[in-house]
Formats: C-alpha cells, sequence, structure tokens
C-alpha cells in the first residue's frame, strides 16, 4: 500500500477501540500514518470486555476466536508475529452440544473424528452426509474468501465478475440456511446444530442464506483458545498499535466528527477538545452516525437501519458458580425444542422466546476432557447466553421479563442435565437494555443489520462513506460481524483511506500547476 505524502495529510483520527478500530490503528501506524485513538471505554476492547464478577474478570463478549490468518497478516505486517503477543492454543473440541431428550454430539478439530461421532450419533448416512457437508462449506469459503470478505465490499454484478456464476450457483445464494441444511441432514438434531451458526452474525437460520455453511469450514479450519481469554486479544491488538506509533487515549468519547470545506476535517471531543486530521475512521455501530450522534454531517454520510433489520441482541450472564451434573466443555450449547417458536418469537414477535437455546462458554475448562483446570467442585467462571429482540431503545425490558427469562434459561439447563448453583452478588446480567447503553443507537443489536434475505450482505456500509475521509470499520458493515471479519474491516478502512490518499495527492499536483491549490487553515489536509 501507498504512504500519504506529507504529516498534515496523514493524521487519522480512529474512534473506537473496538477490533475493527484496533486493526486500522495497527495497519494505518505501521504504514507510517499519525494515528490517534480515541474510546469512550476505559480499556480496549469494544464488545471484546471483560466483566468484574467479585475478584475475577470474565470475558463479556466474544468467546470464539477463528481465522487466525487474518490476525497472522496484521500482525506480521506490523513486523511481529500473534504468539509473540499472546498464547494461542488449537482447540481439540470444537464444541459439545445437548438436547433435552439426554442426547449429546461433540465437534471435533479433526475432520474424520466429527464424521465418527456424528455416525455413532446419528448413523453412518449421517456421517456420510456430513462430509458432503463439509465439502461443500468448504467450497463456500473458498469462493467467497477473495471475492468477498478480503475485497472491498461488491455489488451482485460486481461478485459475479470477481467469483463467477458457476461458483456463486454452487455456494446457493437463496437459499435459506435451514432450508438447505435439509437437503444434507435428516436428523433434525443436526440440522438444528448447524443452522446455529446464522446465529454468529446476529440472524435467524430461517431467514439467513445458505452461505453461511462456511462456518462448518472456518471451525474446523481452526478454533483456538487465548490463555487469559479473549480480552488479552484486545490488549495485544493495543499494544502492538501503541509500538507502531499510535496514540490511544481512553476515557475520551468522540461528540461530533467536523467538516472543513466538504470533507472531515477532525473529531471533536465531548469535553471540546478538537483533534484535527485529515481522515477518520469511525470503528462504531453504524446506526450511532446515522442517529446524528456525532453530528449532522456525519449522519448524511452514511443510510440509517430500520428498526425491523436489526439484528439479534443478547441475555448474556456472566458469573461465578459451581457447575455440575453435566461436563462442559469450553464452548457448550443446549438447544431448545422449539427452535423455529425461538426466532418467531425473537424477530416476529420482539419477545423473549419460551424456550431459549443456550451457550455457555466454561472460561476455565480448556483441556478437551470437560474438567479443565478449575476444580469441578469449586466455582468457576461462566458466561451464559441467549439471544434476545434488539429492542432495548425503544421497549426496554423490565426487570422482571429478565428474571424470567433467567428461569426459562436455567431450566433448561437442568433439563439437559446441568445445575448451576451461583448467588446473586457473583452474577452480572446484561441484556439489550444495557447493550444500548454500552454501544449507542443501536437497541442492543451486537451484529449490525441482520443477515436475512441473499440482498442483505450487499446493504451493509462499505469502507468508504458519502462524506469525504470518513471511513468505517467494525461488525455493523462490510465484511460483516465476528472478530476476524472486524479485524478484516479495519484494514479495507486503511486500504481505501491510502487509495483515496493518493488521488488527492494526484489531483493536488495538477491543481498547483493551475494555481489553484491551497492547505487548509484548519485541518492541514489537502483540499
Amino acid at each position: 500500500m501507498p504512504v500519504l505524502p506529507s504529516a498534515a495529510a496523514d493524521h487519522v483520527v480512529v474512534v473506537g477501540a473496538g477490533v475493527g478500530g484496533l486493526a486500522a490503528g495497527i495497519a494505518a501506524a505501521s504504514r507510517g500514518l499519525a494515528v490517534t485513538l480515541v474510546e469512550r471505554a476505559a480499556a480496549p476492547g469494544g464488545k471484546m470486555r471483560e466483566v468484574p464478577v467479585g475478584d475475577a474478570l470474565l470475558d463479556g463478549g466474544p468467546t470464539v476466536f477463528t481465522m487466525k490468518w487474518v490476525f497472522d497478516e496484521l500482525f506480521a505486517e506490523a513486523g511481529t508475529s500473534l504468539e509473540r503477543q499472546i498464547a494461542l492454543r488449537r482447540a481439540e473440541v470444537l464444541g459439545r452440544h445437548a438436547w433435552t431428550d439426554g442426547s449429546r454430539l461433540d465437534l471435533f478439530a479433526d475432520a474424520a473424528r466429527t464424521g465418527a461421532a456424528i455416525g455413532d450419533f446419528a448413523g453412518a448416512a449421517e456421517a456420510r452426509r456430513f462430509e458432503a457437508f463439509r465439502r461443500d462449506a468448504k467450497r463456500i469459503f473458498g469462493t467467497l474468501k477473495d471475492s468477498y470478505m478480503t475485497a472491498q465490499r461488491p455489488n451482485p454484478l460486481e461478485l459475479i465478475r470477481r467469483a463467477g456464476i458457476p461458483n456463486l450457483t454452487a455456494i446457493k445464494p437463496f437459499s435459506s440456511l435451514w432450508t438447505a441444511l435439509g437437503s444434507y441432514f435428516e436428523d433434525p438434531r443436526l440440522r438444528q446444530l448447524f443452522a446455529r451458526y446464522a446465529t454468529y452474525c446476529g440472524s435467524s437460520p430461517f431467514d439467513a442464506p445458505a452461505t453461511l455453511m462456511l462456518v462448518a469450514h472456518v471451525e474446523l479450519d481452526g478454533l483456538w483458545l487465548v490463555d487469559g481469554g479473549m480480552h488479552r486479544l484486545a490488549r495485544a491488538m493495543s499494544d502492538l498499535a501503541v509500538q507502531c506509533g499510535a496514540e490511544l487515549r481512553y476515557e475520551s468519547e468522540a461528540a461530533e466528527i467536523l467538516v472543513d470545506r466538504g470533507r472531515v476535517g477532525g473529531v471533536r471531543l465531548a469535553d471540546g477538545e478538537v483533534l484535527p486530521a485529515g481522515s477518520v475512521i469511525f470503528n462504531g455501530d453504524v446506526s450511532a452516525l446515522s442517529a446524528g450522534l456525532l453530528g449532522a454531517q456525519a449522519r448524511k454520510a452514511v443510510p440509517s437501519l430500520p428498526m425491523g433489520k436489526r439484528s439479534l441482541s443478547a441475555i448474556v450472564w456472566t458469573l461465578l458458580g459451581r457447575a455440575h451434573g453435566f461436563p462442559l466443555q469450553h464452548h457448550s450449547v443446549f438447544f431448545s425444542d422449539a427452535y423455529r417458536a425461538e426466532f418467531d418469537a425473537i424477530f416476529g414477535q420482539g419477545r423473549l422466546p419460551e424456550q431459549p437455546t443456550v451457550y455457555v462458554c466454561a472460561q476455565d475448562r480448556t483441556d478437551g476432557d470437560g474438567h479443565g483446570d478449575a476444580d469441578p467442585q469449586g466455582e468457576e467462571r461462566l458466561y451464559l447466553l441467549v439471544n434476545a429482540p434488539p429492542r432495548g431503545d425503544r421497549q426496554p425490558f423490565s426487570s422482571e421479563e429478565i428474571a424470567q427469562c433467567a428461569e426459562r434459561t436455567f431450566a433448561l439447563l437442568r433439563r439437559c442435565g446441568l445445575e448451576i448453583e451461583s448467588r446473586p452478588e457473583m452474577t452480572v446480567a446484561t441484556g439489550p437494555n444495557d447493550f444500548h447503553r454500552l454501544f449507542p443507537a443501536t437497541g442492543g443489536a451486537l451484529y449490525g443489520r441482520a443477515s436475512h434475505g441473499w440482498m442483505a450482505s450487499f446493504q451493509r456500509a462499505g469502507a468508504r462513506t458519502k462524506l469525504p475521509g470518513l471511513y468505517l470499520a467494525g461488525g455493523s458493515v462490510h465484511p460483516g460481524p465476528g472478530v476476524p471479519m472486524a479485524a478484516l474491516s479495519g484494514r479495507l478502512a486503511v486500504a481505501c483511506l491510502l487509495k483515496d490518499s493518493t488521488s488527492r495527492r494526484r489531483s493536488s499536483r495538477v491543481a498547483i500547476a493551475g494555481g489553484t491549490w491551497t492547505p487548509s487553515a484548519t485541518t492541514g489536509a489537502m483540499d
């Protein structure tokens, strides 16, 4: 990538120290740009945050780390390696899955071992169908990796040109994930298990496209455990950004994106301080811009997202407790008996489901035999999540509704054999109301726009906006939600910034020859 031509033009303010903003800060600073990263919280990570419970710290956001190659490339471009910054170990067990009838199924990093487990669970025919499913999931990933994920957001015609009609037809873009899974699996439990991948991007498997089958390949390609928890990755990224020359300023809230003569001129902080900048990368939910939370000019730069297009929110319990009766893995999923009703309630009726599917991350269990490092008889760090509607701004949930959801959640766990003993003072509940406060203008939606229908991916904002000099990063924009996707978005934003800056430099040289160019007295940037 080229480097901006002058100290005036290369001053970049990154708003938000989530994964996308941190990746952007690293990518920009490692190329010699002057970077100031402002974050209103006291620590980096955004949704990849830590929650204090008693004397312990628990991951309170993403718990799954895949697509390690994204971070390998980012850290290598900055002159180091991921392994030098954090300790990682590849998980042998991808997850344990349980149903109320007492059945259980583990998925493994070894695809052959997973196939054998499925054969024992549902029969040899289903194991053969899994192999066909796995091959197609790999093909979908291969088709979309370079044409979509790591590239600037295409429109449908551009994607056809990049990937080719035969390849795009094979990835089933017009089928829902649920429908497509019915052509692979006859056992309803397997269909339910792999349909859960839609929730990784905050969507319903009954409306999300079948292309999300690619998540199966992503997990088989490598699911990693981070020593110290996922927040350690955010800390490592912030440390690397500083090493590359970026300035990180915590507890510094951006209040307005300033405009100077038709393009970005800087950022005004909530305390009144102005940070002049030739470019701004916004790493927050794009809805905060369209809601006008960062000024009228920025509001015009992006389209708004209707409430009905929002992705899933969640209720998360982070707690210290004693778990027994069920051999938890690091990642365990407990399935509802009423799967379609769960998503009908959330997306159709805007209410909490009667029977939620429950995800449990046992953060101290890391060895693959179901016990891990924690004493099974003692308290351990647990993270429980159920899906919820994103209405934290319009119809906030009452404490009674949250309590009723907790009762239903723990009741389902008991039906699957898991008992959790916890104390109220050692339990922190975070719901849509809280996520809306943490991530303004979202209503608690955690993944931006829901991926419902084949056009949804093309309706996400790309890195560029209508306001010259303003770029976007994060899980609410292309290429989508999730830790590695957010990191990719940060790199894509910097790539756009550098390309546009090169074009401006060439245009400015022409203007200088004609005697019409003057530097901006406000920003020092070229106009």
